[in-house]
């Protein structure tokens, strides 16, 4: 791990790149802590100097300047801005919007660096792996993708999509994720209003996310269970991925070719209703968020395609989300809730979730969301964004002390993303009319009587486990209240010395040992005491 010098060191020259381009990742509404005002003061000739650069460029915006920093950066930092930009919650809603201008695009490294790292990983020359290798089609800050052709036992032969990691990229995100944890080290120990904000907590949620990101057997992984999810959904899957040619470093999965789902024109071309695939989009996301708790959380056009067919392919499976129940209920509950004009079931949602404290009353709350809802019900579709709700809702609720919940706003997020999709396909979209069937057959299969048998069925099955088990129960605890007696007419049949003599015997246990002894003692006598008064109450 790199030392405090270093991590400075990185951290002064992220400092200096940010000021050269005149923008800052540092949140506005937060004091600045010393270090930093020290290290502003040591940019102003960089700033000055940046300044004269850019005169040319003067209609520049902040968030043209901001992306450009970050990919002068490096990689880490682009993931970075791009993690950012899903916590406005933290930075800020300015500087989350300027980040989410941020594009994971950068030059592709060669191709020859490429074959040697596949062959490196799979262990045989590129000619015994693939029938043709093309030139990379499309790089990020993590990975680039080839085209490539492989023979099937049956001498067919069939396209696929190879996705390599960047030489040394895992050494690249150690180092910085390092200076990340440092530097939000420094911001808890040296402002105490960051310290809510929880930054090394939420490096550490970055750090699971960029793991995640760099094993290429996870993206595999949801791949393959995205697509067990949804199997029965109708025109929408996954590319299956060839894990024969998969590795920590290394995912191949079948070539998709369709349409990519931005080509308008091409779709219109093709025969496609723009509408219905609009609608498609939008609840093939809540579907997955909802049902299946599981959700592709990167929905932008670049990793939605169109078969011929109308089937919805969804690409790249690096960055998805994951909803507990208790988190799908209150999914589906809040947007039951607002679609059918029920303020009051959606605030008792939030009640139920646990994410309002209880010290606050629920119809005040339900007051509050009816504030949010009246004035979009009676506008048209098109003055409707459900993106734009989420975000009042979200920001309403921390007037009632709502904690901040990752989960939510990384759905929050791709809802945003999903959002514009269907809009570009259909810009009259009802987005509230889009969600109702899907909100409708999430509550039927939840808290219909079927779901109901199915919870009675559970429950009998755990009855039915706890009476097997009742004779070891009991049997345990006669042995228990056995001991209890023997001990007790031990002690009554012992005089004061023996007594002595039988405690004194015992001074070299340990403490830790007897402390065991006591809390075991103490159990019994509260079992015993226990089944004495539930005979008594039976008797009764």
């Amino acid at each position: 791990m790199a030392n405090p010098i270093t991590n400075s060191l990185r951290l002064t020259k992220a400092g200096l790149v940010l000021t050269y381009y005149g923008v800052a990742l540092y949140p506005k509404h937060l004091p600045t802590p010393w270090p930093l005002k020290l290290l502003r003061l040591i940019g102003m000739p960089f700033r000055a100097l940046g300044a004269l650069v850019r005169a040319p460029f003067a209609k520049t915006s902040q968030a043209e300047r901001l992306v450009t920093a970050l990919t002068k950066l490096g990689p880490s930092y682009i993931k970075l801005g791009q993690f950012l930009a899903t916590r406005p919650d933290i930075i800020g809603k300015d500087l989350a919007q300027d980040l989410s201008a941020l594009q994971d695009r950068l030059p592709p490294f060669p191709q020859e660096e490429a074959i040697k790292e596949v062959e490196r990983q799979l262990g045989k020359p590129i000619t015994e792996l693939f029938t043709e290798f093309g030139p990379p089609l499309a790089a990020a800050s993590i990975a680039q993708v080839h085209k490539a052709t492989i023979k099937d036992q049956d001498g067919r032969e069939r396209d696929v999509a190879v996705k390599i990691l960047r030489p040394n990229i895992e050494e690249r995100f150690e180092k910085d994720q390092a200076t990340y944890r440092f530097a939000a080290q420094m911001i808890e120990r040296l402002s105490k209003k960051a310290r809510r904000l929880r930054p090394v907590d939420v490096v550490k949620t970055l750090d699971r996310t960029v793991t995640i990101e760099l094993d290429l057997r996870l993206e595999g992984a949801a791949l393959s269970e995205l697509a067990e999810n949804t199997q029965n959904d109708a025109k929408f899957r996954t590319p299956k991925p060839d894990w024969s040619r998969t590795t920590q470093r290394l995912l191949t999965t079948e070539w998709i070719n369709a349409t990519p789902i931005n080509n308008i024109e091409a779709l219109k071309t093709q025969g496609h209703n723009l509408t219905e695939l609009g609608t498609h989009v939008l609840q093939t996301f809540l579907r997955q968020a909802m049902r299946d708790g599981f959700f592709h959380a990167d929905m932008h056009p670049g990793n939605l395609m169109v078969e011929t067919d109308g089937t919805l392919v969804a690409l790249d499976c690096g960055i998805m989300g994951r909803l507990k129940a208790k988190e799908q209920r209150f999914l589906a509950e809040i947007l039951h809730g607002f679609v059918t004009g029920n303020y009051l079931q959606a605030a008792k949602a939030h009640f139920e979730a646990g994410y309002v404290p209880p010290i606050h009353s629920v119809e005040e709350f339900a007051q509050g969301l009816r504030a949010i809802g009246e004035p979009i019900a009676d506008r048209p579709a098109t003055e409707v964004s459900m993106a734009r709700f989420l975000s009042q809702l979200f920001e309403y609720t921390a007037v009632y002390d709502m904690q901040t919940r990752p989960e939510l706003i990384l759905l929050q997020k791709n809802l945003v993303i999903a959002e514009g999709v269907a809009r570009a396909l259909n810009p009259e979209l009802n987005m509230w009319r889009a969600a109702e069937p899907v909100v409708k057959e999430w509550l039927t299969e939840q808290l219909g009587p079927k779901a109901k048998l199915q919870k009675m069925a559970a429950g009998a099955k755990a009855i039915d486990r706890f009476l097997d088990d009742l004779p070891t129960h009991i049997t345990h605890l006669e042995q228990d209240l056995d001991g209890l007696a023997n001990l007790s007419r031990t002690l009554q049949n012992m005089d004061d010395d023996a007594i002595q003599k039988w405690l004194s015997g015992r001074s070299n246990i340990s403490l830790s040992h007897r402390i065991a002894i006591w809390l075991i003692t103490f159990s019994l006598v509260a079992i015993a005491f226990y089944q004495y008064f539930s005979w008594a109450l039976q008797r009764l």
